[in-house]
């Protein structure tokens, strides 16, 4: 199936945003240099590439997965829909989901596949999935889990460092023994298309793994109104900060704004596939600046605007909050699912308190 290689070459003449290439092993091995680098993508643009994960064997199959699951008839599909109550579990079909203020609809259809899930097997803990996820979830999607969380608890526990926050405190608020919003997801796609596959928005959890074959994540650079193509590199995931993060760190951290494009070039004549991993809280962790936890954190807040330092919104209610206001029946709420980034000029974190 082209979609799922790289069936055409990423075009020269597409403006793109260069992102610094953080290498994994070094970060595993305590590379100072290498933590230094990382922790200035993490707060100055928030995406960098990652290269040296080990996780390619596992990637190749999701892709695999999630063409067969996405290839399933509708009506099949369709028993597992994710709904409009703010489940973000499950399947979405395309055209539910209203990319921009007039209610234009998305193009892409996707499956969310649980953490816990995926953790639990065979016992469901969320709910349950297509065949075709079934048949792979114990040799493909579980390890590919696994091996996700591995990644971002690395980062995290760089992160942790970089803050000044105690050891284990961001550990302690992603732990196993609560359930939480993690997944994984397949993303389709249709060829020639011309409308936007997913608006502008911040990422609702902590930290996001991105595995693209085909161009079409776009960023938006700080101080600016440019949006810019991420261009796909083979063997490399792209990681962005999420909105908890930011949050969490009192904005010192950036969730920065994206989208998704149709691919540029001859690489919109195909389908496009995705892979993405969503680290994300314990759902009844609040989410607030963890300032008596820090002082650089709570340094960070003193000297900024729109932070609650207790804004008392847990991480399940602010979820499902931006799910539920994304769907098109509910588009009356567009506004609020963008996330603390919507601007994508600058702003640093949105009061929280303000958007549930």
């Amino acid at each position: 199936m082209p979609g799922l290689t790289t069936a055409a070459p990423f075009p020269d003449d597409v403006p793109t945003h260069p992102l610094l290439v953080i290498d994994y092993a070094l970060l595993t091995a305590n590379d100072i240099h290498e933590i230094d680098r990382l922790w200035q993508a993490a707060t100055m643009m928030g995406f960098w590439y990652l290269k040296n994960h080990g996780t390619e064997k596992e990637v190749d199959g999701m892709f695999a997965m999630g063409a067969e699951t996405l290839d399933l008839p509708l009506a099949e599909k369709m028993k597992y829909e994710q709904g409009d109550d703010g489940n973000s579990f499950g399947y979405k079909a395309r055209g539910t989901i209203a990319t921009d203020a007039n209610g234009t609809r998305d193009c892409v259809e996707f499956l969310n596949i649980a953490q816990d899930d995926a953790l639990s097997w065979p016992r469901p803990t969320h709910r349950t999935y297509p065949r075709t996820v079934n048949a792979r979830m114990e040799g493909t999607i579980s390890p590919f889990v696994r091996k996700s969380m591995k990644i971002n608890q690395t980062l995290l526990a760089i992160f942790e460092k970089c803050l000044g926050l105690p050891d284990g405190e961001l550990a302690r608020l992603h732990s196993q023994r609560e359930t939480c919003g993690g997944e994984a997801r397949c993303v389709k796609s249709p060829a020639n298309q011309a409308t936007t596959g997913i608006g502008a928005h911040t990422d609702f959890g902590t930290l996001t793994l991105v595995h693209n074959r085909l161009g079409g994540l776009q960023v938006m650079p700080p101080g600016t109104d440019k949006w810019l193509y991420i261009k796909p590199l083979a063997g490399h995931i792209v990681c962005n900060v999420g909105d908890a993060l930011a949050i969490f760190s009192g904005g010192i951290m950036r969730s920065n704004v994206h989208r998704v494009m149709p691919p540029p070039g001859l690489q919109s004549r195909f389908e496009r596939y995705s892979i993405a991993f969503f680290t994300r809280a314990n759902d009844s962790v609040v989410l607030r600046a963890l300032s008596d936890k820090s002082q650089m954190i709570a340094k960070s807040v003193s000297q900024s605007t729109g932070v609650d330092n207790n804004a008392g919104t847990t991480s399940a209610e602010w979820i499902s909050r931006r799910i539920r206001k994304l769907r098109l029946r509910n588009r009356e709420g567009w506004f609020e699912s963008r996330g603390t980034e919507h601007q994508g000029v600058g702003r640093r974190v949105a009061d929280v308190q303000a958007a549930a």
